[in-house]
Order: C-alpha cells, then structure tokens, then sequence
C-alpha cells in the first residue's frame, strides 16, 4: 500500500519531457512575436527597399509610397516603424498595403497563440511548483494546460503557414526575389512543433496519472476487504 502511494506522487516522465519542450516553445514564441525579422532581405543587396519586416513593425532602406508612385512629389518611407505608428506623415495611408487581408490573419492566429502560451505559462508553473501528483485536482491542471497548448499549437501552426504561403509573394513587399524567411519566422515555426509536441506529452502525462490514480483506488479497495475475507 505504501509503495502505491509513493508511486502516485511521483511526476511521470512525460511530464518532465513536456515541461523542456514548454520552455522551448514559450521563449521561442515569445521572441517570434516581438521582434520584426520574419521576412527580411538580402543585406549584399546595395538597393533593396525593404530592409526587414515582423508582426508588428515594418523596417525599410527606402520604400516609396505604393499609392503615389506617378506622383510629382514623391514620399519615401526609411527605418523601423510600429505598423500602427500615428506619428508619421502618410504611414496610416500605407496601412492598407503593409498588412493586407493574409498578414492580418497572421497577426490574429499569431496573437491567439501568444495569448495560450501565456496562460499556459502560468498554468505550468502551478504544476511545477505548486501542485503534485497526489492532489485532487493534479489531472484537470495537466488536461487544461494540453488542450489550451493544443489549441495555441494550432492556431500558431495556421499563422506560419499563412504567412510561408503568401509572406514573399510577387506583388507585395518590394524586391521579393532578394527576400526570404528570417530567424524570427524560423523561431516561430520552432515554437509551434515544441508546443504541439508539449501539448501532446502532457495529455500523455495525464493518462498516466490517471492510471496510478486508478491503481491506487483498486489497491486501497482490495485493503479494505481484506480484514472482512479474514473475519468470514
């Protein structure tokens, strides 16, 4: 009976594994969301336009306004900006064409990733700190945390394929033959993988305490009969 008892205590392995890939997938995701080199160009390229561009800022060497191209006056956009950046002449003009209707689907799913990782975040550190194995309420934790990083794996999953598919096609960023995918897309694809792959081992780590848990009850049944088998 004892030795059941500390069997269910223990963390299983999945879970331990689950936590490594969670780490992963935060810092990764985290890093992918805030810095702005998903798409990014070619720096031996003397005369390229674009610079480098994430979620939420555009960077360029010297891109002309799309819409006043034939114009006299002729406005040219240089350096890092925040995509909602109200301060610049003529940058909310623009908005239109900097986060057409696939980038603003890349930002949404993106953003709903982020948000899961974030609440999961806090959800690992309850687990890892301050629940354990013999508390009631120790596998609703893990089958929440699974399904919310589920679900950011998913939504994070749309975000990358949206923007692989449609990020550097013709006919959008300038010179889109000298760009290609930077560290912060490549970080966002990693932390995607790592957090299906966190998501998939706690939903293992879950079954598995559900066993113990079922074992232990099965045992502690067969403990209280055994005393009345001994009487009759």
């Amino acid at each position: 009976m004892g030795d059941s008892m500390e069997e269910v205590k223990k963390r299983s392995l999945a879970g331990h594994v689950a936590i490594g890939f969670f780490v992963v997938a935060f810092v990764t995701i985290f890093v992918a969301f805030a810095t702005p080199s998903w798409l990014v160009s070619d720096y031996r390229i003397t005369g390229a336009r674009l610079d480098r561009l994430g979620l939420w800022v555009h960077c360029f060497r010297s891109l002309q306004d799309p819409y006043h191209q034939d114009q006299a006056y002729k406005r040219f956009f240089v350096g890092c900006r925040w995509i909602y950046d109200p301060f610049t002449t003529g940058y909310d003009k623009i908005r239109g064409f900097l986060i057409p209707d696939f980038m603003i689907a890349t930002q949404f799913f993106f953003t709903i990733c982020f948000i899961c990782i974030l609440i999961a975040a806090i959800i690992t550190l309850i687990y890892f700190l301050c629940c354990g194995p013999d508390q009631q309420h120790f596998i609703i934790l893990i089958i929440i945390n699974s399904w919310i990083l589920l679900i950011g794996g998913i939504t994070g999953g749309i975000a990358v394929i949206v923007f692989a598919s449609l990020g550097n096609r013709n006919g959008w960023m300038p010179g889109h033959e000298n760009n290609f995918f930077g560290w912060s897309f490549a970080l966002a694809c990693i932390g995607v993988i790592a957090c299906l792959v966190a998501s998939t081992l706690f939903f293992v780590d879950g079954h598995i305490q559900k066993k113990k848990k079922r074992r232990l009850t099965e045992s502690q049944s067969r403990f209280e009969m055994e005393p009345e088998h001994k009487g009759w």
